[in-house]
């Protein structure tokens, strides 16, 4: 595949693509879709509405042409779409795509991984916020206990697919729990990435006071199990790596809002109605699903990519201190994934 490299105004790259599946979850995350907002009535996506498999991989493979080299599949929760290792196995067969990952709440890993794996997912991230099964039913805002989702990881690893664990981090609800967190994944073949509270979408009530800082998260941490800054795998990772000086594991924190990574940003975010943001904190997208049901052909949506990217100069959480950028209006996590 001729390959053209293409940057942003900020001469980032454009190096890897989300894509979301689907905007339904069986869970009411408090900080993702709060079940105040995303009700029984919530009117989310028709099968109409959402992307076909054939436009997935339509979109995916001109993205491949423009320089992506990873995907990453999200939602909603992804494993919620009827099947998916189908898309999986197109999307493996792209030139060019060298590794597909998924984000998940992990409840559907012990039925799905085998076949996730087989199908050419090479990784998944699981979200867990808290080993307490009561804190973590409220913040679920399902009741599910933690079980269901070690299960889950337990799952995924069994099946070879690489494991990391995200935790979001929120002041005054379970910020108590970093530590124990820390203690449990240690020594694991598991990564425990740490993520500050961002103001993604505009149904989450974000406020800066209830955001635990990168610094307060390793110090509450190597207080007890000391750490060390190791170098990151990549230009553009997202998490800064420590690990544990005694040698037994790593830690990763996403910090987003004390110590940003704008200026090394590769990813661009497939939403599932079929818009393209170039920014997880974006207010607007471009549009693919009706350029390509109105006849747009394969090299059309291909300069659509290029011209995109190349005009795209997002910098929201540098921003987000130097202006009340956190007032935009944004577009819903559960559209575009994390």
């Amino acid at each position: 595949m001729d390959k053209k490299k293409v940057v942003d105004q900020w001469q980032r790259p454009l190096r890897d693509l989300r894509i979301s599946v689907t905007d339904q979850c069986n869970f009411r995350c408090t900080y993702c879709m709060p079940k105040e907002i995303f009700g029984t009535d919530y009117p989310f996506l028709t099968n109409e509405e959402l992307l076909s498999f054939d436009e997935i991989v339509l979109i995916a493979t001109q993205f491949a042409r423009s320089g992506v080299e990873k995907i990453r599949i999200t939602g909603g929760e992804p494993l919620l779409r009827k099947g998916l290792p189908d898309l999986l196995r197109r999307l493996r067969s792209i030139q060019g795509i060298k590794d597909i990952a998924l984000t998940t709440n992990g409840v559907l890993l012990p039925k799905l991984a085998a076949e996730i794996k087989e199908a050419g997912m090479d990784r998944v991230t699981v979200s867990l916020d808290t080993l307490d099964d009561q804190l973590f039913g409220s913040i679920n805002g399902r009741g599910v206990g933690v079980q269901p989702i070690l299960k889950g990881i337990e799952a995924a690893h069994q099946a070879g697919l690489q494991v990391k664990i995200n935790m979001m981090v929120k002041k005054g609800v379970n910020d108590q729990e970093i530590l124990p967190m820390a203690r449990y994944f240690k020594n694991t073949p598991y990564v425990l990435r740490f993520i500050e509270y961002m103001d993604v979408g505009t149904s989450n009530g974000w406020n800066w006071d209830d955001v635990v800082s990168k610094e307060d998260i390793l110090k509450v941490i190597g207080d007890e199990l000391p750490l060390e800054p190791v170098p990151g795998h990549y230009y553009g990772e997202v998490a800064k790596r420590y690990q544990y000086k005694d040698g037994t594991g790593e830690i990763g924190i996403i910090s987003s809002i004390s110590d940003t990574f704008c200026s090394t940003c590769t990813r661009a975010r497939l939403s599932a109605d079929g818009k393209v943001y170039t920014c997880l904190f974006a207010s607007n997208g471009t549009d693919f699903k009706h350029f390509i049901r109105n006849g747009a052909s394969d090299q059309e949506v291909y300069e659509r990519i290029l011209n995109t990217w190349s005009n795209r100069k997002d910098r929201y959480s540098d921003e987000r201190r130097e202006q009340n950028a956190e007032e935009r209006k944004k577009i819903e996590m559960s559209y575009i994934g994390g």
